[in-house]
């Protein structure tokens, strides 16, 4: 894949390994960043980091003491049957619990298993569980992997599609640890969560029940031996970026399937990647300072206060939506908090041990001290400044329940936002991706959610019928996208997506105007203002992508191919065929009355 956002992600990559390499001796990131760059001694090692949680798999002797073993594996390597989370309670958004989702897969949707374009990706995902196996010098290696893939196969014929679990309504049901036994019987509930170091007493939020119940049937009736199969290969997996080159090589022999990429990132880059995801916070604070001014936050915050300004006036003329609606949500956006750059407060990672010739032991502790951060939070007040994102990050979040959107100074970089670029600019490409998520607080999931971030649908019948309507018209374009032969986008999949990019690039446009203050946009090279800002909207998401990668992306993926990022939104807007004279018989054409004009 290519673009201006993987060029920007390079150009980070460069920016974060000269501060790794620059960091103090004996740092904690310089130390892991050692541990993995010393590949004589890992490769030294071979397999031998893994015998303690093999044995330890291997010496399980019942389905109650798997399950401790599967909890606990949040926290060491291997796979659980299930996800495990902490999230504000929906129904006191205040406070967090935990939340548990189905899981279980190692494919990345339950389509790799059930429907033939994806047959090459699991004969590929068998062979590479033959090859562990193998490597692990079982002698019944072909048995073993086929175990493995049946087991998988049938958690994903009961697992929820995609689409269906975007629906923040039906992936809320609160139960106490009783009322979960009762209702999915047939796997430890209590071991689980005693493995996970969960408290068994709070309330947990159930997301994909059916699924959910059906996975703990599905234990209750697979022999000990496959599960004990299934988990072996997936902590072998798991762990084999950290292993010798055989296991990172049989592990990229199969994962290049997935997404057409012929050759593995080298290994600075990787090193990089793991630093960023174990000290994610101790990393970028030396980011921001050096790449980060207060300046460029103050303009990128005041970029932001004029995109929720702009939002508001297009709330106030919504014309699908009732006056008692309109109220709430301009209380709602009122109340959204925006989070800039980076935290106000950076976390410690005091307690971490890491060692520069231990690399499997450093991942391993690492993945243990996040999870307990993280875990630390269940049953206390959420923290709304908290951040779920790093500031490195080239990317951006709204928080949902928490009623917050997150922009990391990793986005807040040229080509997206540059303090000193043309206004039309700035506001076609960082503006659209700030207006995007605001614009998730208003879409067809975000309408389920209030002001406070407790789950209730403030939409009044009226105003939900019209916007279902739009949306509907909406996903039917999407539908007609035919993003790889013989493979459309998922208008239902990707709706909210969808509706963020057309909203985001019509409150950028709005904002843009309103930063002008009355005076015309100035005409640069023979391009208006209002070019300017499209042409920046389109080069943001200037992308190209392997065939493998977009079908990954259409079966699992809420958002669209880059291509119909662009194309959606703006063949549904109005001022774009006004600034290109876009006429009829134009390839994306659109009549007046055929445009969907939710916001």
């Amino acid at each position: 894949m290519a673009g201006i956002a993987i060029d920007l992600y390079n150009q980070s990559q460069a920016e974060l390994r000269d501060l790794i390499q620059n960091s103090p001796p004996g740092s904690q990131i310089g130390g892991l960043y050692a541990a993995f760059m010393d590949q004589p001694r890992v490769d030294a090692l071979d397999a031998k980091p893994l015998a303690p949680e093999l044995a330890r798999i291997a010496t399980v002797s019942n389905k109650a003491d798997f399950a401790t073993l599967l909890g606990a594996s949040y926290g060491r390597f291997g796979a659980s049957l299930y996800a495990v989370g902490v999230q504000p309670d929906p129904r006191r958004p205040n406070m967090d619990v935990e939340g548990i989702s189905q899981d279980g897969i190692g494919l990345p949707d339950r389509d790799y298993y059930l429907t033939a374009q994806f047959k090459p990706q699991l004969d590929a995902y068998r062979a590479y569980a033959e090859r562990v196996f193998t490597m692990l010098g079982a002698s019944d290696a072909t048995a073993q992997a086929a175990k493995v893939v049946e087991f998988e196969t049938a958690v994903a014929k009961v697992s929820w599609a995609a689409a269906d679990r975007r629906d923040v309504a039906r992936t809320n049901n609160p139960m106490s640890l009783a009322e979960l036994e009762a209702y999915a019987p047939g796997f430890p509930w209590a071991a689980y969560l005693k493995g996970a170091d969960i408290d068994s007493t709070g309330t947990l939020i159930i997301g994909e029940t059916t699924a959910i119940k059906a996975i703990a049937q599905l234990y209750a009736d697979t022999p000990l031996s496959t599960l004990k199969a299934w988990e072996t290969f997936r902590t072998v997996d798991d762990a084999a970026p950290y292993l010798s080159d055989r296991f990172v090589q049989s592990q990229f022999q199969f994962s290049k399937t997935l997404t057409g990429v012929d050759a593995l990132r080298p290994r600075w880059k990787r090193a990089v990647r793991l630093v960023g995801n174990s000290l994610g916070e101790e990393l970028g604070h030396a980011y921001v300072d050096r790449y980060f001014s207060p300046s460029a936050k103050a303009q990128a915050s005041e970029l932001v206060e004029n995109l929720k300004a702009a939002m508001a006036a297009r709330i106030e003329r919504a014309n699908w939506m009732g006056p008692t609606t309109k109220a709430q949500a301009l209380v709602k956006l009122q109340k959204m908090r925006v989070l800039v750059g980076y935290p106000d407060h950076w976390r410690s990672y005091a307690g971490l041990r890491i060692e520069p010739t231990d690399l499997y032991g450093d991942v391993e502790r690492s993945r243990a001290f996040e999870y307990a951060y993280q875990n630390s939070y269940a049953g206390h007040a959420v923290d709304p400044l908290k951040w779920d994102m790093t500031p490195q990050t080239i990317d951006a979040y709204n928080g949902g329940l928490e009623n917050k959107i997150v922009f990391p100074a990793g986005i807040l970089q040229p080509p997206f936002f540059n303090p000193r670029a043309d206004l039309a600019v700035n506001y076609g490409s960082a503006g659209a991706v700030i207006g995007h998520e605001i614009s998730h607080g208003f879409d067809d999931q975000g309408r389920k959610i209030d002001a406070s971030g407790a789950l209730r649908d403030w939409w009044t019948p009226e105003d939900a019928k019209r916007f279902e309507a739009e949306a509907a018209s909406f996903g039917k374009q999407y539908d007609a996208y035919e993003a790889a032969p013989g493979a459309h986008v998922n208008g239902s999949l990707t709706m909210g997506e969808n509706i963020a990019d057309m909203a985001g690039l019509a409150v950028a446009l709005d904002a843009y105007h309103r930063a002008l203050r009355g005076k015309a946009a100035p005409v640069v090279d023979g391009l208006t203002g209002d070019q300017r800002f499209f042409l920046a909207f389109a080069q943001s998401w200037r992308q190209k992508e392997r065939e493998d990668y977009v079908r990954r992306q259409l079966a699992s993926d809420p958002h669209s191919p880059a291509k119909y990022r662009v194309i959606g939104p703006v063949r549904n807007s109005d001022a774009w065929y006004a600034a290109f004279h876009v006429s009829p018989g134009a390839t994306y054409y659109l009549a007046p009355t055929d445009r969907t004009r939710i916001w």
